[in-house]
């Protein structure tokens, strides 16, 4: 699989497929985990739909990146995926920003 990213600094972006489930989500694990840079940012802006699998996949990736000394926050201003990550409470165990500049900005 192959997302969309940008660069900034130490900090890699990476764009979100339209759907982040079951079919996607190892590829997306796989994909953030084999970046060089360990400091991430999962924009979901562009994700219409996100389930259990989709989910558990960022949590795996966050628990992987720590181990290695990074991080993965997340950014969205879509109101569905807010709404997903309050009621399923990840966004007690994710950092989630309003924007990419925000979270960028917040690895400083």
């Amino acid at each position: 699989m192959n997302l969309s990213t940008e660069t900034f600094g130490a900090v890699m972006v990476i764009h979100t497929p339209e759907e982040l489930g079951e079919d996607q989500a190892d590829n997306v694990r796989a994909f953030l985990e084999s970046r060089d840079r360990k400091k991430l940012i999962v924009d979901l802006d562009g994700t219409e739909s996100i389930d259990s699998a989709g989910l558990e996949s960022l949590l795996d990736t966050q628990d992987v990146l720590r181990d290695q000394g990074g991080d993965l926050r997340i950014a969205t201003t879509n109101y569905a995926n807010r709404k997903i990550l309050e009621v399923t409470r990840l966004d007690s165990m994710l950092e989630v920003f309003d924007s990419v500049i925000d979270a960028v900005k917040s690895y400083a």
